[in-house]
């Protein structure tokens, strides 16, 4: 056969594989909703650790359940990726783009979250561990009642996007996601960079407090829920939320102090 007849052979039976895959009735549709809205509530309920309480859980699996017909429309098998894994990212790009249509983080709380991560960070840099709340509390002129008050607000507001750009007042911006590896990549410095990110991730990790470690660990590299990493280590879901937005406040002000003395 050909070049050219096989390049027809590929590409017929890709638009064939395509097709297939984009449901011939609305029966069979239904069938593949039904089949992944537990994979919808699992996504939903990881994005819900730190929302606020006026959100509801409902308006979560209904921005899921679009991203999941978005999926089903749009995905190719003939790429070679596991469609749980392609549904997964548009059902989170959904909720999130959702969440951000809401604005529900208001201007005043995300300048406070600022100034409370750039609290941990100089407080660590200079006392070279993990600084106490009280400590904190001290760096930003609060008492420790008022402090406990500005956590508990953000334990509501933090949730944390990929998409957001970090290292902004450095003048060199970056997102989480550019820490996530490009298995194609060949570029040997964008290599190297990506290799000097994500060690410098892995250096803040490390250096966490040992719970609020563990929530991170099961909550994004094991996909875990709250209410599971909850019962793993024999606390309240609460409490999770609480470790885990402390741990999302110390990253983010150890990366911010990491990136100024490297420049």
């Amino acid at each position: 056969m050909s070049a050219l007849r096989q390049g027809e052979a590929v590409a017929l039976s890709t638009v064939a594989a395509r097709a297939a895959y984009r449901l011939a009735d609305a029966e069979t549709r239904e069938a593949m909703v039904l089949r992944y809205l537990p994979l919808v509530k699992h996504v939903a309920a990881r994005l819900a650790m730190g929302l606020p309480a006026h959100i509801e859980i409902d308006d979560l699996h209904s921005y899921g359940v679009f991203g999941l017909l978005d999926a089903l429309e749009k995905f190719d098998p003939g790429r070679g990726v596991k469609f749980e894994t392609y549904a997964f990212t548009r059902i989170k790009g959904a909720i999130l783009d959702g969440l951000r249509a809401m604005d529900w983080v208001p201007a005043s709380m995300r300048q406070r979250a600022r100034q409370v991560e750039e609290a941990f960070g100089r407080l660590e840099a200079r006392l070279g561990r993990a600084a106490l709340d009280g400590e904190v509390a001290t760096e930003l002129g609060m008492d420790t009642e008022e402090f406990a008050r500005v956590l508990a607000d953000m334990e509501r507001a933090s949730l944390l996007s990929l998409d957001e750009l970090w290292g902004e007042d450095s003048g060199e911006d970056y997102a989480l996601l550019d820490l996530l590896r490009d298995e194609h990549a060949v570029d040997p410095t964008q290599t190297a960079e990506w290799r000097n990110r994500e060690q410098i991730l892995a250096d803040a990790v490390e250096a966490l407090p040992e719970r609020e470690r563990m929530v991170l660990t099961l909550f994004y590299y094991d996909g875990l829920v709250p209410k599971e990493i909850a019962t793993i280590l024999g606390v309240s879901v609460s409490r999770i939320s609480q470790l885990h937005s402390r741990a999302v406040l110390r990253l983010r002000g150890r990366l911010e102090q990491t990136q100024r003395s490297l420049l």
